[in-house]
């Protein structure tokens, strides 16, 4: 298995990146979480897990060791592929995760793409004594209502097309979140989060 690849990045795609070493270009699949850390050029070294099925050999990247660990625990679950698991990668920050199992979230859990109840009970049921410890420093302050997670397929299309633009996850969400209720289509989302980050009319 190949544990972590480093090397510069050639192409940043919004759930993939090449990986040049040594000439030899390794497509990665990320999260969002890492996209954000990593820019075209820049060298970078990234924890790697290779998925293996009957078709395809696939290879995913994680900036942080707790990045990867939290996808080998998410994968270890029955039901959450690395699909599933990146998404939820994607949309919450890992300690953020391990708080909500440690208090039984299970509203956060079932906004995670691809996550329904049953998901995450079984999560919860499975994690709850894998997570480490959670301190009182962890619960106190903003972090459960600072959880960044996509609520819905227009949200996350309107996402999609703001992080291809160039603008990060954590500039995006705050915005999106205030003018959700007022947008019921991906362009008009669009429209009405272009005039927030231009300082328009609202």
């Amino acid at each position: 298995m190949i544990g972590y690849v480093r090397g510069t990045v050639s192409h940043l795609a919004v759930d993939h990146c090449f990986i040049d070493v040594q000439g030899i270009g390794y497509r990665v699949f990320i999260a969002q979480s890492t996209r954000q850390k990593i820019t075209i050029a820049a060298v970078v070294s990234l924890f790697t897990y290779m998925y293996v099925r009957e078709d395809a050999l696939m290879l995913y990247g994680f900036y942080t060791q707790d990045e990867y660990d939290l996808f080998l625990q998410l994968t270890s679950i029955s039901g959450i592929g690395p699909k599933v698991a990146m998404g939820i990668l994607s949309a919450i920050d890992p300690q953020q995760f391990r708080i909500a199992i440690s208090q039984k979230n299970i509203g956060i859990l079932t906004k995670l793409p691809g996550v329904g109840k049953k998901t995450a009970e079984r999560v919860i049921l499975e994690l709850k004594d894998k997570i480490g410890l959670i301190t009182e420093d962890d619960l106190n302050g903003d972090h459960i209502s600072g959880i960044s997670v996509s609520t819905g397929d227009v949200i996350e299309e309107a996402l999609q097309a703001l992080l291809a633009l160039g603008y990060n996850q954590n500039e995006i969400m705050p915005v999106l979140k205030k003018i959700e209720k007022n947008g019921h289509s991906v362009e008009e989302l669009l429209k009405l989060a272009l005039r927030e980050f231009v300082g328009g009319n609202r």
